[in-house]
């Protein structure tokens, strides 16, 4: 049985201890063969050449295959730098992608850098450093080692036989590097797309083998780079039609005020919300979701959107019509396709038709996710009886649903994708969102936005993205602003839509 194989750092092997083993003895050497004997021969310098080609080899395709599993350009950025510091016998690196074509997106990205060290780092000049050099296309912007010289050392002795910058040298100084090893990222079908440094703590340079290893890597990677970017920009595109799509701004209604949580998954999808007055001060309330992904999900999310608004406003107190007709125009328009819906005509305090206790709601669901009613004394979910998803049968028929929500309570309306990103089965997932629903902190129950990032904290796994795209201070209720955010960091194709729509009532 052989021994497993130790991990292998910029192409080299291993030491690997040596096995003892019984040998018949041999008889003694005089001094002239020992002499020969000690000098190896051309086979053995041949056979030692090889192993090191193949080490390398190995090394690379190790390396490349590593980068090949990153499936978004922020984790193939952080690969990249990883394993070209592994290359080149350095500790710290950046890389600076700056397509030159222009259309973004820009960045820098650190590796044992923090952002604050990144951030003086771009206090030097632009022209004074390596990768500023390569961005911008100067004579000597091929790219290599640069050794900061000590401070005394005569003018024009950096590896680039340019003086260096009083700035450069107090940031490395600051830093704690004194060279640098720097290559441009180009493809060939985008061009420069550019460039990586990796720093040194002391003044060194890879060796001749360590630069043709990198040299190699960076080829390769800026090709998966490349593919990558183009992916990132179709994401960013395509989530800035779905936000297009959407309520760029909840209307401002007396009586009730509102918030919206929007995260599109990294392929795209037809979750929708919306608010609209209607007349006499009413409200309504819609969210839904159509099946797919993708731009043609998009476009029929905005078709379907669209003609929901035009049916609210025509018979918004029968939310039953207002969905029936929606169904009624899916299966004539677009029969392959099905949606669920939940549409809400809501009366706030002082309306003309309001409840008894000031407020009425009447709702109607197409297999949508049943709304969530929050308040001090109760948290429960409002059952919108069973009904199927639109386009789903020859005639799509339900009953409406009517509560008196209380003074100061919400109605939460989500998509599914909430839940299913649990991660959990569908009947724990809506114990989840109940529980993290009813353990409201006292302080924020009055704030909707704030009820929409506590969910989301709560609910949502940790290193989900839209738990990283929360932010620290709630969107102000009174604007009433939606907060859409595409997860571009996600790493799975299957991630789905967030939506989450939150009204409270005075």
């Amino acid at each position: 049985m052989s021994a497993p194989h130790l991990p292998k750092v910029a192409g080299i092997d291993p030491a690997v201890t040596a096995v003892p083993q019984t040998a018949a003895p041999t008889p003694a050497r005089t001094a002239p063969a020992q002499a020969a004997a000690a000098v190896p021969g051309p086979s053995t310098l041949i056979q030692d050449r090889l192993a090191g080609m193949v080490s390398d080899l190995t090394t690379l395709h190790e390396l490349t295959e590593r980068l090949a599993r990153a499936s978004d350009l922020d984790s193939s950025l952080q690969e990249f730098l990883r394993a070209g510091a592994a290359l080149v016998g350095a500790r710290r690196g950046l890389i600076v992608l700056e397509p030159s074509d222009g259309l973004g997106p820009t960045t820098t990205i650190g590796l044992g850098l923090g952002r604050a060290d990144l951030g003086h780092i771009e206090t030097v000049p632009r022209a004074a450093t390596s990768y500023g050099r390569i961005l911008d296309g100067l004579p000597d912007a091929r790219g290599g080692s640069e050794v900061l010289p000590e401070p005394d050392a005569a003018p024009g002795s950096s590896g680039y036989g340019t003086p260096v910058d009083p700035r450069h040298r107090e940031v490395a100084a600051r830093l704690g590097y004194a060279a640098s090893y720097a290559l441009p990222l180009t493809a060939e079908a985008t061009g420069r797309l550019g460039a990586a440094v990796w720093l040194y703590d002391e003044q060194a340079e890879p060796s001749e083998r360590q630069r043709d290893l990198a040299g190699l890597y960076v080829r390769h990677a800026a090709e998966h780079l490349a593919r990558m970017l183009e992916v990132e920009r179709s994401r960013s595109r395509l989530a800035t039609v779905a936000e297009e799509l959407l309520p760029s701004r909840l209307p401002r209604i007396p009586g009730v005020q509102l918030a919206a949580r929007h995260h599109t998954g990294p392929r795209g999808g037809g979750d929708w919300y919306d608010a609209l007055p209607l007349p006499e001060g009413a409200l309504g309330l819609a969210v839904g979701s159509v099946s797919g992904a993708g731009p043609s999900a998009v476009a029929a999310m905005g078709r379907l959107r669209a003609s929901l608004r035009a049916y609210a406003v025509m018979e918004g107190e029968d939310p039953v019509a207002v969905l029936s007709d929606l169904e009624l125009l899916l299966r004539l328009t677009e029969p392959a396709r099905c949606a669920t819906a939940l549409f809400a005509y809501c009366e706030p305090a002082g309306t003309p038709h309001a409840g008894s206790q000031g407020r009425k709601i009447i709702l109607a669901g197409a297999g949508h996710t049943p709304p969530l009613l929050i308040g001090e004394h109760r948290t429960e979910y409002v059952e919108t009886t069973l009904s199927a998803p639109l386009g789903m049968l020859s005639c799509w028929e339900a009953p409406s649903v009517e509560i008196e929500p209380a003074s100061g309570e919400t109605v939460l309306l989500y998509t599914d994708g909430l839940l299913r990103r649990t991660g959990d089965p569908m009947d724990r997932a809506y114990a989840r969102l109940h529980a993290a629903a009813a353990g409201l902190p006292r302080g924020i129950r009055d704030d909707p936005a704030a009820i929409c990032d506590h969910i989301l904290r709560t609910v949502l796994p940790p290193d989900d993205p839209a738990v990283a795209a929360v932010g620290s201070a709630p969107v102000p209720a009174a604007s009433a602003a939606s907060a859409t955010t595409a997860a571009m960091a996600a790493t799975e194709d299957g991630v789905e839509d967030i939506v989450l729509l939150a009204a409270r009532f005075d």
